[in-house]
């Protein structure tokens, strides 16, 4: 399922890559339903990016995704991935237990803007299960997206402070 999302900061872009991919400012920022995610890759050199997190769902799970998920814990992997030169890139999240069921992969571009900078992601969702992935793809994609925006919120909250 294709995906497209906006997001405004009140900065430049490279102040908006930096905060992104800071892992101290990443941890603290509280998703709905979401446990505060734990940090497995973070690297930064002059011109590339990477910050990868573990987040797990604490929220009420409705049936169609008991099924998908199997009774086992809900828990995917985010990964960005930025170049610092162009400030583009590529964020990806895949199920931990079973990631060829449920992954999601989008082309990142922070740009400038007269006041600041917007992120643009366009993307693709996908849950490969039998029978029922179509409808858990328009179930779970806008909770993915709310959080998207909660975080880009909390981003702009932070640069603006």
């Amino acid at each position: 399922m294709r995906f497209t999302a906006e997001h405004q900061f009140p900065a430049p872009p490279s102040a908006v890559v930096d905060l992104l991919i800071d892992p101290d400012f990443m941890t603290t920022v509280e998703l709905p339903d979401l446990a505060l995610p734990t940090i497995l890759v973070h690297e930064v050199s002059d011109t590339a990016a990477r910050l990868q997190l573990r987040y797990e769902y604490v929220g009420q799970i409705d049936a169609l995704a008991k099924r998908v998920i199997g009774g086992r814990d809900l828990t995917w992997v985010q990964d960005l991935r930025l170049d610092r030169t162009s400030n583009t890139g590529e964020l990806t999240f895949t199920a931990e237990a079973a990631p060829d069921k449920l992954k999601a992969r989008a082309a990142v571009a922070i740009t400038p803007t007269a006041s600041g900078s917007v992120r643009t992601l366009n993307g693709d969702f996908s849950i490969r299960v039998p029978l029922i992935g179509g409808t858990a793809e328009r179930k779970i994609l806008p909770g993915v997206l709310r959080r998207l925006d909660v975080e880009a919120a909390a981003v702009a909250a932070q640069l603006a402070s």
